[in-house]
């Protein structure tokens, strides 16, 4: 049997485009000050111009992936600084002047973050944009992906909220708003991108599902609803000593990723194995098992 193939997200930015990739750089700026780089770099090219270089980029790893067969491709993420904030730029209530040194992914690394000050909410929609210009190269369907409600809150400085899991139900509320509007534009495949799930599986299980359920409230039947959650991949190449998350992770929230409305679950594996009675746990959850060491 056949399987279906897809890509959990980023590319390697073609050269064309007007930013930088998050890795670049000795120590790689995701570990320093990951947004900062962004609006200058933005600042540089004109709206039309961006526009642009944006699309082809996008036409160029589309490429690159139905060449490759792919079934299901992304757009490469080139238009993003990193894959969580550039939605949070899209969000009201947080403040990227306003930058707060944090520790993050459970003291793996600690960087200069955009700060929440005030309520979270939905600005216009955005990824229907992005989503049509990229499948406007390929009749497969194009995967939109976005971050998930622990993943923003573990990645962004907070000085307004004082409960994390009312957190997570606003920013699920702004998610689940892009995600009803790229499933109303057509898009089929939609991802919500959580690994801090397997950082914080407690987390996860006391309210991180119930916010996860709150972004695919209302997800038509035609739309696959996916999650991915990887165990945290290093800063640069061949950095072994990278703090992952705990071995056990997965094995900790798999009956609660059963039971719950993640029709698609995506799993690390190639770059560090699971026990393999591990997916024994999922009877309709289709698994979507990491296949390629990205790093070492």
């Amino acid at each position: 049997m056949r399987l279906t193939t897809t890509t959990i997200g980023a590319f390697p930015k073609p050269d064309c485009v007007p930013i930088t990739d998050w890795f670049q750089g000795s120590q790689g700026p995701d570990t320093v000050s990951p947004t900062e780089g962004y609006s200058t770099q933005m600042a540089r090219v004109k709206v039309d111009e961006a526009e642009a270089l944006f699309v082809r980029a996008a036409q160029e790893v589309i490429r690159d992936q139905v060449e490759a067969g792919v079934d299901i491709p992304t757009d490469g993420e080139v238009r993003r600084e990193n894959y969580i904030h550039y939605h949070c730029r899209h969000l009201n209530g947080i403040d990227f002047e306003t930058l707060t040194e944090k520790e993050l992914r459970g003291g793996a690394y600690s960087a200069s973050l955009p700060t929440i000050t005030g309520p979270i909410g939905a600005r216009e929609n955005f990824l229907t944009h992005d989503w049509k210009a990229a499948q406007a190269f390929t009749d497969r369907p194009v995967k939109v992906t976005m971050p998930g409600p622990m993943t923003i809150t573990d990645t962004v400085a907070n000085s307004f909220y004082d409960d994390d899991a009312k957190l997570g139900a606003d920013l699920a509320a702004a998610i689940n708003a892009e995600f009803l509007a790229l499933a109303e534009a057509g898009c089929t495949h939609i991802q919500i991108d959580e690994p801090v799930f397997a950082r914080k599986p407690e987390q996860a299980l006391a309210y991180g599902f119930e916010n996860l359920e709150r972004c695919f409230h209302g997800a038509p039947d035609a739309v696959t609803r996916t999650v991915h959650m990887c165990c945290g991949y290093p800063d640069r190449l061949d950095n072994p000593d990278y703090p992952k998350a705990d071995r056990d992770a997965y094995l900790r929230i798999a009956d609660a990723i059963e039971a719950s409305a993640i029709q698609a679950v995506s799993l690390e594996d190639a770059h560090r194995h699971n026990d393999l009675s591990l997916l024994e746990r999922f009877k309709t959850t289709t698994v979507i098992f990491g296949a390629v060491a990205v790093a070492k």
